[in-house]
């Protein structure tokens, strides 16, 4: 969000009333220091990621980076249009699953009971179990 001339100003003038006159220089004189500082670290970061990187550096897309064009009501509406993955069949039978569990009993003993499979036909609620 850009901070306008106005804006700047009520900063400057609540600065000066909270600050008062005498101290004023000292904490701009801070805050330039700072500001510095930050620059350096980012520039100093910027080169080091550019000799690291080599010729690689310049074929990247920076604007894929920005948070600033991502919309999260955009992703979410995304998400939820998106077909889910074939991973959970309805094909697959109860006793398939429930042979293999008992196949391996140190499985079917840690397994939670809320994993247990759903007889065929019944709608899964979650909140029933």
């Amino acid at each position: 969000m850009p901070v306008h001339g106005t804006e700047f100003l009520v900063l400057i003038l609540l600065a000066f009333i909270i600050l008062g006159p005498k101290q004023l220089p000292e904490y701009a004189a801070k805050l330039a220091r700072v500001v510095v500082k930050a620059r350096r670290l980012a520039n100093d970061a910027k080169v080091q990621l550019k000799e690291q990187m080599g010729p690689e550096y310049e074929d990247l897309d920076w604007r894929q980076y920005d948070p600033r064009q991502y919309d999260p009501r955009r992703i979410v509406k995304q998400a939820l249009l998106e077909p889910l993955d074939d991973a959970f069949s309805l094909d697959d039978t109860p006793a398939a699953t429930s042979s293999s569990a008992t196949s391996s009993s140190a499985a079917a003993s840690s397994e939670p009971a809320a994993l247990t499979a759903v007889p065929s036909g019944t709608p899964w609620d979650p909140e029933a179990t």
